[in-house]
């Protein structure tokens, strides 16, 4: 989807084998003859799989070393969830309501509320992750890859990886309302934000297009899934990531279009080895989710 162009594979490979003068088994001793055949075989075998892994190694352009502890993988992303993404997430508006003495938040509120929940959630999370980087190993090393291949532009694969994105997104979306009924796609809450006044639309722009984006990609992309990418093969370190990320939303009826959301930042992420891609097609995504809020 996101390649440009693969490396020509080159199946015909020189081995030094055997003369091609006849054998003869009294000038040979069979232990020779088997010590030959052996190797000879055992760099076929080598070579075969080799050529079989290159399409695999050569898409992804991620690291297999992490500047972080493989073995602080679940528990720091554990640690996120339980005591940022939820806390912060799910039940700050309560708590801003309590400490407000306000049983409903007015519009306006919700949005400013909102921005501070989700600028602390980000700022937690980056003192969480810099606290497991290795030893001089700064936040930047986990948006971009050191070494990457000149031909993967990260701009490109943004373009391409939107457009791929809003068509999957149109066509499930087509699927579901043919099997499950025509349903409102518009989120009301958001609507009243975007209405109530010139400040909330701000708020609102900078959480969905600026915010929240780098917050999830460094999260699920930047962290999960590099770690994952480490341990396995891109394809699997993709999936899995993006089931994690769809479930943390905590919505049943869009977990399908969530996931293909997450497989599709996480194909750009490993073509490209650079965070920004990613990052660009989540914030395009939720400033036409905005656009379509407040136009609807």
């Amino acid at each position: 989807m996101l390649i440009k162009s693969l490396p020509t594979l080159n199946p015909k490979r020189k081995f030094r084998g055997f003369s091609e003068k006849p054998l003869l088994l009294s000038t040979y001793h069979p232990s020779l003859i088997f010590s030959k055949l052996s190797f000879t075989s055992l760099k076929c075998h080598y070579c075969k799989n080799e050529i079989a892994d290159k399409p695999t190694k050569w898409f992804s352009a991620l690291p297999s070393v992490v500047p972080w502890e493989t073995g602080s993988l679940w528990s720091t992303l554990a640690f996120y969830m339980f005591n940022l993404h939820i806390p912060l997430g799910y039940g700050g508006m309560s708590i801003i309501a309590y400490i407000l003495h306000q049983t409903v938040l007015d519009p306006q509120t919700q949005a400013l509320s909102l921005f501070v929940l989700e600028s602390l959630e980000l700022t937690g999370t980056f003192l969480l992750l810099r606290s497991i980087l290795k030893p001089k190993h700064g936040l930047l090393n986990l948006y971009k890859a050191s070494k990457l291949p000149k031909d993967r532009n990260w701009l490109l694969a943004s373009a391409l990886g939107f457009t791929v994105l809003i068509f999957l997104v149109f066509l499930t979306s087509i699927l579901a309302d043919r099997f499950y009924g025509t349903k409102d796609v518009n989120n009301p809450v958001l609507k009243e934000m975007l209405l109530s006044s010139d400040v909330a639309k701000v708020a609102c722009v900078l959480v969905y297009c600026i915010i929240a984006p780098l917050l999830e990609e460094t999260v699920y992309r930047g962290f999960l899934l590099r770690s994952l990418a480490s341990r396995m093969n891109w394809q699997q370190a993709v999936a899995i990531s993006a089931i994690i990320f769809s479930a943390a939303h905590f919505s049943g009826e869009n977990f399908l279009q969530l996931f293909i959301i997450g497989c599709v930042l996480g194909c750009s992420y490993c073509w490209t080895g650079d965070l920004s891609s990613s990052i660009v097609i989540h914030s395009l995504y939720n400033a036409l989710t905005l656009m379509m809020s407040l136009l609807s």
